[in-house]
């Protein structure tokens, strides 16, 4: 049985359920709404027809709305139906630099900064006139900018304050850089939430000689800021963890930090064994590639990347470059952001797709449900590497 099945939806939903993918946020908002679609169809439930559950089975929860730019760059927001009395869920994208504007004439790439006013105008929109505002943000706006060490702003932060005073209720975000940015809005709902299970899911079906336990494996944090995602993925697959630690060079600054001597391990030997590496981005992806060559050279077996968001910033070829050379095996990140075609065509990569599982967030929220089973997958977990032991993954 399902999750879905077995989801105890008969609560009167918030309001009228309605999604507003923004374009940055298009192709996954499409995949929720059908998710959406197919469930309410499907349900049985005996207030169907009340007018408590009015507009509950439609034929798409997404709500027409635009973001138009005038020639100066200038923009606005434009929501093309009613949302009175709606539970809305508004969702962005804020790394889709795929997107482009007229500006004087010039292409102009959209920025996060670009989005992120896009978002604005959109709940500028509603006007207030919804029961409940939700923004699901997979990449949260600024959320590497989450701490001050010196005279400089605190960009996530203040997001988090405005959209709040915006009216937003209720923000989820995936992988927070820093979870504790949350302490910006204590009396609010924010939920940064992991996306382990559909990790490990997506490795099991991809990779059918795993042998799970702590002799023939090791999850790998590549720095002490990411120990707490390692700690967890070890504890559940019952495997033991490494962490390396970044060694600077405190007397000098460059490109405004200071650089990076060395990677050092602690852990247990890692020969022969397949090595998880898990982290929450990769940007350019030279330390985790620096973090894989650590573990050859102690003779680690097969290398696997997990990362919730592949910016891949200065491009593929290194990763190409890895893969072609053995250093690396299969990276999986998510489709909560935009993925470029020439991605998703390499060997290497395997696309983890989020859209179910987000669909089950705002369908339980929408009922006003407890979501903290979804919050906690190491049920599933358990079950998952279960069947994969008993053959029935392959």
């Amino acid at each position: 049985m399902s999750t879905q099945e077995k989801r105890n939806l008969n609560s009167i939903p918030v309001g009228s359920l309605g999604m507003i993918p923004l374009d940055s946020c298009k192709p996954l908002g499409e995949k929720i709404d059908k998710y959406l679609v197919k469930w309410r169809t499907e349900r049985e439930n005996e207030h169907k027809d009340s007018l408590a559950f009015s507009g509950y089975q439609r034929g798409s929860y997404i709500l027409k709305a635009k973001t138009p730019r005038f020639g100066s760059g200038e923009g606005k927001g434009v929501i093309l139906e009613s949302v009175r009395g709606y539970d809305l869920y508004i969702m962005s994208d804020v790394t889709n630099h795929s997107l482009t504007y007229s500006l004087f004439g010039n292409q102009n790439h959209m920025s996060p900064d670009d989005h992120y006013q896009d978002l604005k105008r959109i709940i500028a929109a509603v006007g207030g006139k919804a029961r409940r505002i939700t923004v699901i943000m997979p990449f949260l706006y600024e959320s590497r900018q989450h701490k001050r060490s010196a005279r400089e702003s605190l960009d996530c932060a203040i997001a988090l304050q405005e959209l709040i005073k915006m009216g937003v209720d209720h923000i989820i975000t995936f992988d927070a850089h820093d979870p504790r940015v949350q302490n910006a809005i204590p009396l609010n709902g924010f939920e940064t939430v992991q996306p382990n299970y559909q990790f490990i899911k997506a490795l099991l079906k991809n990779v059918p000689d795993l042998q799970l336990d702590s002799k023939h494996m090791m999850v790998i944090s590549p720095d002490e800021g990411g120990m707490k995602r390692a700690i967890y993925i070890a504890n559940v697959l019952g495997l033991d963890m490494g962490m390396f630690y970044k060694r600077r060079d405190y007397t000098q600054i460059i490109d405004g930090r200071n650089p990076i001597v060395a990677h050092e391990f602690l852990g247990t030997s890692v020969e022969g064994k397949d090595m998880i590496i898990i982290d929450d981005m990769i940007s350019s992806g030279d330390s985790m590639l620096e973090v894989a060559a650590a573990l050859k050279e102690r003779k680690a077996n097969r290398i696997f990347v997990f990362s919730t968001f592949g910016l891949f910033t200065n491009g593929l070829e290194i990763f190409d470059k890895a893969h072609e050379s053995g250093l690396i095996d299969k990276v999986f990140t998510t489709n909560l952001i935009y993925q470029t075609p020439e991605l998703l065509s390499k060997p290497w990569y395997v696309s983890t797709d989020m859209s179910k599982y987000i669909a089950y967030l705002i369908d339980t929220l929408n009922h006003d449900a407890s979501i903290s089973d979804l919050l906690n997958p190491s049920d599933r977990i358990n079950k998952i590497v279960a069947r994969y032991k008993n053959g029935e993954l392959r």
